[in-house]
């Protein structure tokens, strides 16, 4: 998902340099799949109650707590305000 997120925009400015850049990025990273446990909708919803996060948000960012991720991500500015695990934008 975040490298879905990280394309759009650049890709709705025809932006294909950027697009590009976060292409070699996510192919030289590890991607974990992570089950949509009772744990992590339980987490999830902590979360979005917290910090007002949008489900998808709240969802990401409690996937990351719940396999002890130790940064997370985004180009999203709502969640830089989350504490449990560090955030870093794109």
């Amino acid at each position: 998902m975040s490298r879905l997120e990280c394309r759009s925009k650049p890709l709705r400015a025809s932006d294909l340099h950027t697009v590009a850049q976060f292409d070699a990025f996510f192919a030289g990273i590890e991607i974990v799949l992570v089950e949509l446990s009772v744990a992590v909708v339980e987490r999830a919803t902590d979360l979005r109650a917290k910090y007002n996060l949008k489900t998808p948000d709240a969802l990401h960012y409690a996937a990351a707590i719940e396999i002890g991720a130790t940064v997370f991500l985004t180009g999203d500015r709502a969640l830089s305000r989350c504490l449990e695990v560090p955030v870093e934008m794109l």
